[in-house]
């Protein structure tokens, strides 16, 4: 299945893009009023006006104009997020590595408080329900039992994928989105003036005026949390259809926002007195259906998080900023993963969050820090892209920029006194981040110290090797996987494993190498027969989202050569056939860590860090999905600097006499 059918626009196509980018941004009236207003103090009009007017000011600038405009032009061969970004636009600097790796780093760490955040803020609305005030209580053992187990079920269904509910979560996030608008106009109509809140004057004052009003944007800034889904979610509904559905998640948004403020104002209380406005809203014989609806809701946002998470991952270890993990694929839909091990990290992540902060009220005040900073890395990289990808004048481009530093920098700022609430998060932020860092620095330093040779100068000797009938045949056909970008190249090691003690002689050598393409998708290659009927080198060019499952592909390519007669497997061994390739042999040679080594003290950190992390990641042979019975694994030792300065004192030289 390809998504390519709902890029373009129709009813369906904005059903699915309702469904797939709006489950975290939408269920933000849950809990966004009740927080700004909880931390605002007495109640009065100007703090109602005041932060709604924030709030609608917020999506104007950061959702509607920052990404739904301009984000979304960054249109990688259709597909969206930070990596997509950074591949468009790293050939024009390259340190635009950091934005990329911090951006995806918190985007990660968004990823445990999403969930666990949407999902008991929907089932803390059941104590609204009567009879059910004093069981369902905010914070006690009871929801958060019910909590884990929501959460539970969600991650445990993840290794089976969202085909068969994935075709609900558009009917339902519509049914939401409606829900929201009927209960805001609910209330609007009984204080319509309640629309004056939109005037950008109101929100100014409570920024200037009222005490601490500037301090608010912190929890203000709730109702653009998920902004990020709409360009990291491109690739599966396209632009159109997400700037055509923002329209109505935007009008429903602030409908419901408008209402919540119109209900506050109408009880004339100084406090919330505990109540959320949201379901203060809803009307009591609807309660429990809004709830059910509510958490299916936060089930869809949380269900988006997390396969996001498995996709920005499996871009990340394209890139080679993450250890080969292994990657599985519970569907035929076209870029649906499961990465068991990120699966569990978030779980147990989530888990944790539940436990220790227990309430919504306790998640909100400790959200957000991550979201600004990713925001941050985001516009970024969209400067570059704008300046030198579209080639907008610097004067526009500035102006922009500016616009969004200005506003993502206050945001920064009021949610960075957070950052003492939650400790917890930073130790997540920083492996992530400190993963992608390392598993990039590693790659460059090791990268440094292969040796290329001219292929041609042993081109004689491969030849001879192949002849020589009194060396042992090692396999008829014998695959290396090339590093080298030069196909006139090849690395040094690997013509020492081919004339090393023990020769091997093939009939055939083959030089595999793997290009990555700024494009996401692209499955292409191409033959070069260097030396005919002995030595042929492939090079595929794989986009950073496809997996490079070289045992697959190789069969595809020797397929394909023996149909337009270009490899004659069969007339030289009649018995074989092509689907009976088992006289193909990889050598795949992975790099240890020599004791040999005199590190400086960054170099020997990021060393160790990363063959440390390559022993818990998948071996390459699975990384390429590759069988045991057809590959040899081939240890090589990584000296970087050898140790040199060893003053050892010979005490005695004896010779003894027979």
């Amino acid at each position: 299945m390809d998504h390519s059918q709902f890029k373009k626009i129709s009813a369906a196509s904005l059903l699915v893009a309702l469904g797939i980018i709006y489950g975290d941004i939408g269920t933000s009236p849950l809990y966004t009023l009740q927080t700004v207003l909880g931390e605002g103090g007495t109640i009065t009009e100007s703090l109602v006006f005041g932060a709604i007017s924030c709030m609608f000011w917020t999506l104007t600038l950061q959702t509607t104009f920052k990404y739904v405009f301009i984000t979304l032009q960054a249109d990688n061969h259709g597909e969206g997020g930070v990596f997509s970004l950074y591949a468009l636009v790293r050939r024009y600097g390259k340190k635009l590595v950091y934005p990329a790796i911090i951006g995806a780093g918190t985007l990660l760490a968004d990823g445990i408080i999403t969930p666990p955040i949407s999902v008991t803020s929907a089932i803390e609305g059941l104590n609204m329900v009567k009879g059910l005030e004093n069981v369902i209580v905010p914070g006690n053992n009871l929801v958060v039992e019910i909590v884990i187990i929501i959460l539970l079920l969600l991650f445990t269904f993840q290794r089976f994928g969202t085909k068969i509910v994935g075709a609900s979560f558009g009917p339902i996030m519509l049914l939401w989105f409606v829900m929201l608008s009927v209960l805001g106009i609910s209330q609007i109509i009984h204080l319509p003036r309640i629309f004056m809140a939109l005037n950008p004057w109101y929100g100014i004052k409570l920024l200037t005026e009222h005490p601490g009003g500037f301090w608010l944007l912190g929890s203000i800034f709730l109702v653009t949390t998920g902004a990020e889904a709409l360009y990291s979610d491109l690739g599966h509904c396209g632009r159109k259809n997400i700037q055509y559905t923002w329209i109505f998640v935007k009008t429903a948004l602030m409908l419901n926002y408008l209402g919540q403020g119109a209900w506050v104002l109408l009880q004339h209380s100084p406090t919330l007195n505990g109540a959320n406005p949201f379901f203060s809203i809803v009307p009591r014989w609807f309660l429990i259906p809004s709830v059910l609806i509510a958490t299916a809701a936060s089930i869809i946002a949380s269900q988006a998080l997390i396969s996001g998470s498995f996709t920005l991952i499996s871009e990340a270890i394209s890139l080679n900023f993450w250890p080969k993990v292994k990657v599985k694929f519970p569907t035929n839909i076209r870029g649906q993963i499961y990465i068991p091990s990120i699966n569990w990290i978030l779980f147990t992540g989530c888990i944790l969050v539940v436990l220790y902060f227990r309430t919504v009220e306790a998640m909100t005040a400790a959200y957000g820090f991550s979201i600004t900073i990713a925001m941050l890395m985001t516009s970024i990289l969209v400067y570059y892209f704008l300046r030198y990808v579209k080639h907008y004048p610097f004067w526009i481009v500035g102006a922009i920029l500016t616009v969004f530093l200005c506003v993502e920098f206050c945001f920064f700022i009021t949610n960075a006194r957070k950052i003492v609430k939650r400790l917890f998060f930073l130790v997540f932020e920083f492996g992530l981040i400190g993963t992608m860092y390392v598993c990039y620095h590693a790659r460059k330093i090791t990268n440094r110290y292969l040796t290329f040779v001219p292929l041609r100068d042993y081109l004689p000797l491969l030849d001879a090797l192949s002849n020589d009938k009194t060396v042992p045949k090692y396999a008829s056909h014998l695959i290396y996987l090339s590093k080298a970008n030069n196909p006139r190249h090849i690395e040094k090691r690997i013509i020492n494993s081919i004339f090393g003690n023990n020769s091997k002689r093939a009939d055939l050598y083959w030089f595999i190498h793997i290009d990555r393409a700024d494009e996401p998708y692209t499955m292409e290659y191409g033959v070069e027969e260097v030396m005919e009927g002995k030595v042929i080198r492939i090079d595929f060019r794989l986009g950073f989202r496809v997996q490079p499952r070289i045992g697959v592909m190789l069969r595809k390519v020797v397929e394909e050569m023996i149909e337009h007669q270009e490899l004659n497997i069969t007339g030289r061994y009649p018995s074989m056939n092509i689907e009976d390739l088992h006289n193909f042999r990889f050598v795949i040679m992975e790099r240890f860590l020599s004791y040999d080594n005199e590190f400086t003290v960054r170099d020997g950190f990021i060393l160790n860090s990363y063959f440390t992390l390559n022993r818990m990641a998948q071996s390459d042979r699975a990384a390429y999905g590759l069988d045991s019975n057809q590959t040899v694994v081939e240890k090589i030792p990584l000296v970087v600097t050898p140790i040199t300065n060893i003053v050892l004192k010979r005490s005695f030289y004896k010779i003894d006499p027979l």
